[in-house]
């Protein structure tokens, strides 16, 4: 009777955490590049009542009986299928078509990838930087921090659908933006790239992720031709790819599979009533 109340508090256990997992998704509908999480489940161990043996008469039994001990949280998925590009008025908004991660450099130096394009600039030496809302740069396809010089316009500086920017000046209308590495100058373009295993990445908050051994290494799109290059829309952004319809529906299974699995330790909770009010 202990293994009733054991399993049924395991499957409670899972669709808490099936029910928070639904919460987060739907606080996060309205935020820019977020991807929703699924949550996978699988069987705990078995227990062996019979194995597969004879009976007395030496007859066949091929069939065990076992029986399960409950479930228990595989694992929470990331989802990165495409969300729905909103138009805006920002110049600095950037969205994503396709499986690319913008660049950032976070404050300890380490870079991070997102899919979040609500970008904003900031005054620096030597010119305006483009970085995001928490103030962390944006990566070039060579990890070069992007700055528009203070001779050219930060208002009216462009991004082409490869990721090509250009700015422009009073004397000179739309240039491409250049950097200088190793004594070699190039155009800079926005970093981005991507990955074998994407639900591999290590969210950290703030619509960041971080690399991890099962994501693999990050793969710059513009040294792979290989890969199906991602496109740029600038004044777009990318929104959150939840559907409230599925996620609610996911809520009302999950809410109903913890009312059922607490009606079955109720049901053993009386069984053992029962045993325990018998007389001899």
């Amino acid at each position: 009777m202990m293994r009733s109340l054991w399993t049924a508090a395991s499957g409670m256990i899972a669709q808490q955490t099936n029910l928070d997992t639904v919460a987060n998704n739907l606080s996060n509908v309205n935020t820019a590049g977020y991807k929703k999480d699924t949550v996978e489940f699988k069987s705990l161990l078995y227990q062996t009542l019979q194995s597969p043996s004879t009976n007395n008469a030496g007859e066949n039994k091929p069939v065990p009986a076992q029986v399960g001990l409950g479930t228990r949280t595989a694992s929470i998925t990331t989802v990165f299928s495409q969300g729905n590009l909103q138009s805006t008025d920002n110049n600095t908004y950037m969205a994503i078509e396709g499986m690319g991660f913008f660049k950032v450099r976070d404050n300890d130096g380490n870079i991070c990838y997102t899919r979040d394009g609500s970008f904003a600039t900031q005054p620096v030496e030597g010119g305006t930087m483009l970085c995001t809302s928490q103030g962390y740069p944006v990566l070039d396809q060579n990890n070069n921090t992007i700055i528009i010089p203070s001779n050219y316009k930060v208002d009216d500086f462009s991004v082409d659908q490869e990721g090509n920017i250009f700015v422009s000046s009073a004397t000179e209308q739309r240039v491409p933006l250049t950097q200088t590495q190793d004594g070699q100058q190039y155009q800079q373009k926005i970093g981005l790239v991507q990955f074998n295993n994407p639900s591999g990445l290590d969210s950290i908050g703030g619509n960041l992720y971080q690399v991890t051994v099962a994501s693999g290494d990050p793969l710059e799109e513009s040294a792979t031709p290989a890969l199906g290059q991602s496109r740029i829309h600038q004044k777009y952004i990318e929104m959150s790819n939840v559907q409230v319809a599925d996620e609610m529906v996911n809520m009302i299974v999950a809410q109903r599979a913890y009312e059922m699995n607490s009606k079955a330790i109720q049901a053993s909770d009386e069984m053992l009533q029962q045993a325990n009010n018998l007389r001899g």
